[in-house]
C-alpha cells in the first residue's frame, strides 16, 4: 500500500491538505506536521472541533467544514486527508474521503485501519498508512521550495 509511486503523487499533486486531529500544542506532532506542511507551501485547512485557532489559520469542525473553506479560499476542495486520530476513529473519516470526493488519504505514523483502508481504495481513493508525511516529504529535496 505505502507505495513510493504513489506518495511521490500524493505529495507532489495534492494542494489543499486537511490535517484531522490538530493540536494547539507545540510539543505534539500534529502541530508540527501542520506547520511544516504550511511552511512547505501546502494550502492546509485544520480540523478538530475543539479549537478555534492553529498557527493563525481557523481550525475547522468537521471535513465537510474544511472542505468548504478550501473551495471557498482556492475554488478546488481538500486534495489530501491527513490523520492524527487514533485507528478507531478512521472508519467515520474514510466515510467522508469517499463521499466529499477527496482522492488522498495519509495515515500518519501507528494510526492503522486495514478494513477501512480498503473500502477507501475500493472507492478509488489512493491510502498511505502508518507512515509520516513529514519524513517522506523531508526525503525528497526535491519537492523542497517547489510549491
Amino acid at each position: 500500500m505505502n507505495d513510493r509511486a504513489t506518495i511521490d503523487e500524493m505529495l507532489r499533486t495534492a494542494k489543499n491538505i486537511a490535517v484531522i486531529g490538530v493540536s494547539d500544542k507545540p510539543w505534539r506532532a500534529s502541530h508540527n506536521i501542520t506547520r511544516y506542511l504550511m511552511q512547505s507551501g501546502y494550502c492546509v485547512f485544520p480540523v478538530n472541533p475543539v479549537l478555534k485557532e492553529v498557527l493563525g489559520s481557523p481550525v475547522h469542525a468537521d471535513l465537510d467544514a474544511a472542505q468548504a473553506a478550501a473551495q471557498a479560499a482556492t475554488g478546488k476542495g481538500i486534495d489530501l486527508v491527513d490523520v492524527f486520530r487514533a485507528s478507531e476513529h478512521v472508519p467515520p473519516i474514510v466515510d467522508d474521503v469517499i463521499r466529499l470526493g477527496i482522492p488522498y488519504l495519509w495515515l500518519q505514523d501507528e494510526v492503522v485501519h486495514d478494513e477501512a483502508v480498503a473500502c477507501a481504495q475500493a472507492a478509488g481513493v489512493k491510502c498511505v498508512q502508518n507512515d509520516c508525511i513529514f519524513r517522506e516529504h523531508a526525503a525528497r529535496p526535491e519537492l523542497h521550495g517547489a510549491r
